[in-house]
């Protein structure tokens, strides 16, 4: 959630499956993959679609999926001002890939924030709803599990975050904030801007 990244990548992901056959809404795309590892996803797709996944599509989804970043990414609204206000050490840990989160915090100006506090789920054995990549960051920042506090965007994310033992607040710009709580989020909010004062207040 720190750039707006979801609903251009679920766009671009919902036509690539349209051209394979598999017709999905945006809210089914959410459902299914918001949160996920490139490898579960490509698993699902080929469930659903019951058929083998092309070699190729996950080379051209990524092309694709990064043209439409560089024409249309922005960072979340907020983000700048609510990073500028916090007065503790902060980390993404993401089910991305490093290229990834490289490329798109880099395009949208805010990845000298997080140079050596990049930690991504390709690093650990499980993604998420597995908390593995968050304890993972924990380990690496040199700070106990149960003191962290967990931004998330998706449930599967909020899941992940809870099994760690951290506390968990669902941005629910773009996801609904009952199923980020019923996922485990002790709080929801949908500005960033409020985002350093309901950490004060925990």
């Amino acid at each position: 959630m720190l750039v707006d990244s979801e609903p251009i990548a679920n766009r671009i992901f919902a036509e690539a499956l349209a051209e394979l056959g598999l017709h999905l809404t945006i809210e089914q795309m959410y459902a299914e993959f918001v949160g996920r590892p490139m490898a579960y996803c490509l698993k699902r797709v080929a469930e659903l679609s019951e058929r083998a996944v092309p070699p190729q599509f996950e080379s051209e989804l990524r092309m694709r999926t990064f043209g439409a970043f560089r024409r249309e990414l922005r960072a979340t609204p907020g983000i700048e001002t609510a990073l500028e206000a916090l007065r503790i050490p902060y980390c993404v840990a993401s089910s991305g890939d490093h290229e990834k989160m490289r490329e798109t915090l880099g395009m949208t100006g805010l990845l000298s924030r997080f140079e050596g506090k990049l930690f991504s789920a390709t690093q650990v054995p499980r993604g998420k709803p597995a908390p593995d990549v968050y304890l993972f960051a924990a380990g690496k920042s040199g700070v106990d599990p149960s003191t962290c506090v967990v931004v998330e965007d998706s449930p599967i994310g909020v899941q992940a975050g809870a099994a760690a033992g951290m506390t968990v607040l669902g941005y629910s710009a773009h996801m609904d904030r009952d199923q980020l709580t019923k996922a485990g989020a002790t709080i929801t909010f949908d500005d960033m801007l409020g985002l350093p004062k309901l950490i004060e207040a925990l």
